[in-house]
């Protein structure tokens, strides 16, 4: 009997041993500091693979209790997104050339399910004899993608980005109840839009378009939300 409940225990321990290394949230990664490209840069640092493609270092602070690094670099003109895993803090990438991208790491750690994701930076990706850059798109604020609201009129917000944000001139705003809105407002100077009224039980889709001084336009990706 003495045998028995000693192998019971030795089993319970050796148990609890192996979920506690799991589940030490001192092995959980944190996010990552992004360093270069730097934020809203014109990156002409890179190695000119082609007239259209060039290979940009990307580079970030070690974090903690990670192991390895996903990075996504996404083509903001498109929306399509690039991805590659490395267990060091840098990588290099081949990109399209004269295109503004987005990035962003995420921290994996071998003793954790969890994971950690920086900020997401942009920055611009310089072309041949290029003397103007389109704006970024614009970061579409409030109401959120998906949200679900309560109300008879709501406000929009958003936040436009470029190079030089100084070359903003203005914005038009896409809005309407179709996956593709139509033109609602053109020429805002302010990047928001207030007291628009709304119905309930229907979806609602907009976008924004950023103007510079150059005639440059920049469509800004398309979020939903519905009313109740």
């Amino acid at each position: 009997m003495k045998r028995i409940l000693f192998a019971f225990v030795i089993l319970f321990l050796a148990e609890s041993c192996g979920k506690k290394s799991n589940n030490n949230p001192g092995e959980v990664p944190t996010a990552a500091q992004l360093l270069l490209p730097a934020q809203n840069e014109v990156c002409t640092t890179g190695t000119i693979v082609s007239d259209s493609i060039s290979a940009i270092s990307f580079s970030w602070n070690t974090s903690a209790n990670s192991d390895s690094y996903t990075i996504n670099v996404k083509n903001l003109l498109n929306g399509q997104t690039s991805s590659a895993t490395t267990n060091t803090p840098a990588i290099t990438m081949q990109l399209k050339r004269n295109t503004p991208w987005s990035w962003f790491v995420i921290s994996h750690s071998v003793n954790s399910t969890a994971t950690a994701q920086s900020d997401t930076w942009k920055f611009y990706n310089a072309g041949n004899g290029t003397t103007s850059y389109a704006p970024y798109p614009a970061d579409l604020l409030t109401p959120a993608a998906g949200a679900i609201l309560t109300t008879t009129s709501i406000n929009l917000t958003w936040k436009g980005a470029a190079v030089d944000t100084t070359t903003i001139v203005n914005y038009d705003v896409y809005f309407g109840t179709t996956a593709t809105p139509p033109l609602y407002k053109s020429a805002v100077t302010a990047s928001f839009l207030n007291n628009i009224n709304v119905d309930i039980n229907t979806t609602y889709y907009w976008s924004i378009s950023t103007r510079d001084i150059n005639g440059n336009v920049t469509a800004s990706a398309t979020n939903f939300f519905s009313i109740n």
